[in-house]
């Protein structure tokens, strides 16, 4: 009962602090900041591939958050600033022509080595190879928690859509995956 209680206080604390943000609290932002920064950082890393750029994607959006602070309308901070990340990463793969480009590296057959880092590597590779819909709705359902509602609401979707997405991109990791789990069930 307590951890219920807990997470309530928390979530009425960052609605306060969404408020006062729009109103310019400069403190408001700090603890906003405090609380989505990791978050933030992982969603734009998986979406963007690239540790610069997405460095870059994820100090754009906090300060995108910042100068639109007034414009944000409602109760559901979290899905208005993953809003705003997506478009920044967006913007960012168009620039970097990611999506039209034939990397040999992430295209290429090759083999895993067994450490937890290379895994998360033929992960990450196996994602970016996904077309930008798709990563973005399994990186908000997967590594980041999100309903399908929310998913919908960041993205600007209908439920239905945003289900068949994260659906899709289920269906396109495992067969990109299938040689890892081949493997691991071999050794």
């Amino acid at each position: 009962m307590s951890l219920f209680k807990n997470h309530n206080a928390e979530e009425e604390e960052l609605k306060k602090a969404a408020e006062a943000l729009r109103a310019g609290s400069a403190e408001a932002f700090h603890l906003l900041y405090g609380k989505y920064q990791q978050s933030v950082y992982r969603f734009c890393l998986r979406m963007i591939g690239d540790e610069a750029a997405a460095k870059d994607a994820f100090q754009e959006t906090f300060l995108k958050v910042y100068e639109h602070r007034a414009e944000f309308k409602g109760n559901n901070f979290s899905a208005w600033l993953f809003t705003i990340s997506r478009h920044v990463c967006l913007n960012s793969l168009r620039s970097l022509k990611k999506f039209d480009s034939f990397s040999e590296e992430i295209h290429s057959e090759e083999t895993m080595d067994k450490s937890d880092v290379g895994m998360q590597m033929y992960i990450q590779r196996a994602l970016s190879r996904l077309p930008v819909q798709l990563r973005e709705a399994i990186i908000l359902r997967e590594y980041e928690g999100y309903s399908y509602q929310e998913i919908a609401d960041i993205v600007g979707v209908d439920l239905s859509l945003a289900k068949v997405r994260v659906h899709r991109a289920r269906i396109i990791l495992r067969r990109l995956l299938a040689p890892l789990v081949k493997e691991g069930h071999e050794s």
